[in-house]
């Protein structure tokens, strides 16, 4: 089951998104009052987050969290999916294909879905790459 996050998933989420940001998936650690300020927008409102509780038998898994945004390139909205972090055990179950069903289904309006992976990140690229993400061959650069 995929279910939008409540404030009851507060203590699951955060020990998630503590995982997460400690693994191979990302270049570098953020300050854990990210955290609490992602949480705090996600509880009050969805303009530009949305964060999804991932269950099996009814029993927290994971948690997808998107960012919405507009692309003229793309011609409309893009669906950023910031974070997909799913519980070792229950990694390479379908899980993964289910969110991205999930996102398709539910942002009809969406025209690009797009995310990011460290290359060491070898199975969630090969699921990207089933699902048919494309590489996209440019650099992106940020000023913070």
């Amino acid at each position: 089951m995929i279910r939008k996050i409540t404030e009851n998933d507060k203590a699951k989420y955060m020990e998630y998104v503590n995982i997460f940001y400690n693994s191979d998936a990302v270049l570098h650690p953020v300050p854990k009052e990210n955290f609490e300020n992602t949480f705090n927008e996600l509880m009050s409102s969805s303009a530009y987050a949305e964060c999804f509780m991932l269950e099996e038998e009814n029993k927290p898994v994971g948690y997808c969290l998107i960012a919405k945004t507009f692309s003229q390139e793309a011609g409309g909205m893009v669906i950023w999916i910031e974070e997909l972090y799913v519980e070792p055990d229950y990694r390479s179950k379908g899980i993964g294909t289910k969110v991205f069903d999930f996102l398709k289904a539910n942002y009809p309006e969406a025209k690009r879905l797009r995310l990011e992976a460290e290359e060491e990140n070898e199975k969630a690229i090969a699921l990207y790459k089933r699902l048919g993400f494309t590489e996209l061959e440019y650099k992106q650069y940020i000023i913070e």
